[in-house]
């Protein structure tokens, strides 16, 4: 069940980037900052169900990691962020990080 915190942690780790985004981006500057705030606390408390039987440092490497390439592929796909050979070469990096993380577990 661990794990599962953990991913559930990792997307809502997605969301308050998100939210800080919107809430530049649109007229509805609270709302969205308050969502941003949720999302972080819900984060917050699935990580710390998923590091009671995860090793504290390989969680939060891999909820970093899930973070990280979930934001990088939301900001390419909805935000135009740059999308160079060299950003997601270094995506594929995080990726294989978690990955190796998660295997050797």
């Amino acid at each position: 069940m661990a794990w599962v915190y953990l991913l559930v942690a990792s997307i809502f780790e997605v969301g308050w980037p998100i939210s800080m985004k919107m809430a530049d981006i649109t007229s509805y500057k609270m709302l969205w900052i308050l969502c941003a705030i949720v999302t972080m606390a819900l984060s917050g408390v699935f990580l710390y169900y998923a590091q009671k039987e995860i090793p504290i440092g390989t969680a939060y490497a891999i909820w970093t990691g899930i973070g990280a390439t979930c934001t990088f592929l939301a900001g390419v796909l909805f935000f135009n962020d740059t999308a160079s050979l060299l950003r997601f070469f270094g995506v594929l990096l995080i990726i294989s990080g978690v990955i190796i993380l998660k295997s050797v577990h």
